[in-house]
């Protein structure tokens, strides 16, 4: 990747790091200061609400991506509302922001794996060195904090990092050309049927009060998920999928969980063990080992097929 893109696939991490902290600020409004105990907000509800100021009124103004609607359908499915369907229940039900941005990174893996099996893309030995040691950072982390994670919440964000990985998977093969469409148009299959099964979950009075008490909390955070994490977020990585094979783009999410848990130690108090700083580093190593090339010395052509191609789409 070039710089340029690089230094986008950075912002991302930054803003889906910052991300965590601003869902549990909104599934727990009435806290004051984040989690502690159950969620305020129906959190099915919650990415409904989302995903409703993710589509409008940006769809009036957004032109359709130019790829079927089979896949629209299958990155709003797994992208958007398997991610964060899971995602949010999970944290709803008792998953710490910090360790949330930390085990839904599991589909970095998920993702490399899915990729080889389903696209034919075969990562690099350094990409691949880099990954491993990524989830080695990443189970180092994990032990840290296994003591007092719940078995249930954690499972489910499991879960919900394999949507992500299946999302990843579609909107690599499908290449749009237009990340922010795709974000935009495949959004629109996530509200109706969320609120759909909040209302079955969670019953017709806790969704009508919700809606009918929004807190401050509550709406600023819906307002930076749907628009820096879902809109510009998603909307810079649903292109850079489309430009480079996922094994050279989805290690850069390494990052997000030292943003995140960065972010839950000084905004809502979960500090990191020591074991939970080592497994940052040791996570950031890996995504320096995996993204960083080597650089091509003066004079000496490249000749690969997958450069020449990428290439050819720069321009």
């Amino acid at each position: 990747m070039n710089i340029r893109h690089s230094a986008l696939a950075v912002l991302v991490a930054v803003l889906w790091g910052l991300n965590f902290v601003a869902i549990d600020f909104g599934l727990h409004p009435a806290n004051g200061n984040g989690s502690g105990g159950a969620a305020d907000v129906p959190p099915l509800l919650f990415v409904a609400i989302r995903f409703v100021l993710v589509v409008f009124p940006g769809i009036f103004f957004v032109r359709k991506p130019d790829i079927g609607w089979k896949a629209i359908v299958g990155v709003g499915l797994f992208m958007s509302a398997g991610q964060f369907g899971l995602l949010y229940l999970g944290m709803a039900l008792g998953m710490p922001a910090g360790l949330a941005s930390l085990v839904l990174q599991a589909q970095v893996l998920l993702t490399v794996l899915l990729a080889a099996r389903f696209l034919g893309e075969r990562p690099s030995r350094r990409q691949l060195t880099g990954v491993v040691l990524g989830v080695a950072g990443l189970a180092l982390v994990a032990v840290g904090r296994s003591l007092v994670a719940p078995v249930v919440p954690l499972m489910i964000v499991l879960a919900a990092a394999l949507s992500w990985a299946a999302g990843n998977i579609i909107a690599r093969k499908a290449k749009a050309t237009s990340g922010l469409g795709l974000v935009v148009w495949s959004g629109a299959v996530v509200p109706l049927p969320l609120a759909g099964l909040s209302l079955i979950v969670d019953g017709p009075a806790a969704v009508g009060g919700t809606l009918a008490n929004l807190q401050p909390a509550t709406i600023l955070s819906a307002l930076y998920t749907a628009v820096f994490a879902s809109l510009v977020g998603f909307g810079i990585w649903n292109r850079l999928l489309s430009l480079y094979p996922s094994s050279a783009v989805v290690p850069f999410t390494l990052l997000v969980p030292v943003v995140g848990m960065t972010a839950a130690w000084l905004l809502i108090s979960e500090v990191p063990t020591t074991a939970e700083l080592a497994g940052g580093l040791l996570l950031l190593g890996g995504v320096a080992t995996a993204v960083l090339q080597r650089r091509v010395r003066p004079g000496v052509p490249v000749v690969s097929g997958e450069r020449q191609r990428l290439g050819a789409a720069l321009r």
